[in-house]
């Protein structure tokens, strides 16, 4: 059986969950099926534990173009390489239309995972411009018509039904995203942290991710100033989504400085192993995002034994269990598709408390995160993945 997978991202250009779900996919999946990947971005090694490689840059001609007509010039390119698959397996809008479009050119099923939704993105509108109602069509185009639509959680499932009331419920799959609890594991080393500024003796709330509107960082942030005054605030924060975002989160940034000290920002995503010690090193992870398929950041922290608090939205609490591997911190949003809480003072509030309860609580923090951990084992396996992902295969082939 020959499976082409679509993707933006790929290693080495990997900058959210949804490119840590695919290569970690691809390379349980090259050893049970004949793999062929197109990815988008720079030339990079043509084979990747066994799958084929292929790579595609934006065409000289759209250089000055609008994003999201720049990633229609890839999934052209891509359309003609996928002839001679069984079947077209797309990973988020980008990839989408070109899912969609091998499938019609090539009378093949396309299977399409789904890792965020556009609809429930409005703010992406101050990135892309005209560029998000053009997303937002190829997005609605290729669920409306897909053999098969992988949801990465049963509450991202219940989204695309509501936010696509055309789609058959029965084309609509649960498999969760995973975690290598062999690769991702604890690393106590001090002396990696030590380095980027972390202080290995003291109490810490860490946040990863990129600066986006879905992660909530603002709240984080304001709940943050609420913290007892020993414990260290640890940010590892990517490029912000806009420039007026970056400035509202570096206000916040400098507030915070100003009331403590042990205020920690990283400003570059760290590579695997420096990001393991700093996790390792956690006392809590934090999660406060408005928005969230599933998480797998939530599953790197608690493979490395951190204890999670995080918000009761979307996929998380399938992910992490209340009371066992951290807390969930309830969260009522208005429901005009942005994610804003109700009453965000509340929000920051209870964040606050629950972050308190755990990172004041030492041993109770370290049975969460190696209860964590267990989970992670137990439940969320890349083998165990894809075997799932062969079963929604095989159901529409």
């Amino acid at each position: 059986m020959r499976i082409d997978i679509v993707t933006k991202e790929f290693p080495p250009e990997i900058y959210g969950g949804a490119g840590v779900h695919v290569a970690e996919l691809s390379r349980v999946l090259a050893t049970e099926v004949d793999l062929r990947i197109h990815a988008f971005g720079a030339q990079r090694p043509q084979d990747y534990h066994g799958a084929t490689v292929t790579s595609y840059a934006p065409p000289a001609q759209l250089a000055d173009a609008n994003p999201a007509v720049q990633t229609l010039g890839v999934d052209l390119q891509i359309v003609p390489d996928i002839a001679g698959a069984d079947l077209v397996h797309s990973h988020t809008w980008y990839a989408n239309m070109a899912g969609h479009l091998a499938a019609l050119l090539h009378g093949i099923p396309h299977v399409l995972s789904a890792h965020s939704l556009e609809p429930l993105r409005p703010w992406k509108a101050e990135q892309l411009g005209g560029g998000y109602a053009l997303s937002s069509w190829v997005e609605k185009t290729a669920y409306e018509a897909a053999a098969a639509i992988i949801a990465v959680s049963d509450g991202m499932r219940q989204d695309i039904l509501r936010s696509y009331p055309n789609v058959d419920p029965d084309r609509v799959k649960v498999v969760h995203n995973g975690i290598d609890v062999a690769a991702w594991a604890p690393n106590l080393n001090g002396g990696a942290v030590r380095a980027l500024g972390i202080n290995p003796e003291r109490p810490s709330v860490v946040w990863v991710g990129r600066v986006t509107r879905q992660k909530g960082v603002p709240y984080l942030l304001k709940a943050a100033a609420l913290l007892p005054p020993d414990v260290q605030v640890v940010l590892c924060a990517g490029a912000a989504d806009t420039p007026e975002l970056g400035a509202e989160v570096n206000d916040l940034i400098d507030s915070l400085k100003a009331q403590r000290d042990g205020v920690v920002v990283i400003e570059r995503m760290l590579p695997r192993a420096e990001l393991i010690a700093v996790l390792s090193h956690a006392t809590v992870f934090a999660c406060p995002s408005i928005y969230e398929p599933l998480g797998i950041v939530n599953l790197e922290a608690m493979a490395c034994g951190a204890a999670v608090v995080a918000s009761a939205t979307g996929g998380i609490p399938e992910v992490v269990e209340h009371g066992v591997t951290g807390l969930l911190v309830p969260l009522e949003q208005v429901s005009d598709g942005t994610g804003t809480p109700l009453d965000p003072e509340k929000f920051v509030r209870g964040f606050a408390d629950a972050l308190i309860e755990v990172v004041t609580d030492p041993q109770r923090a370290r049975a969460m995160g190696q209860a964590g951990r267990a989970r992670a084992k137990d439940y969320f396996s890349w083998d165990s993945i894809c075997r799932a992902t062969l079963e929604v295969y095989r159901s529409v082939l």
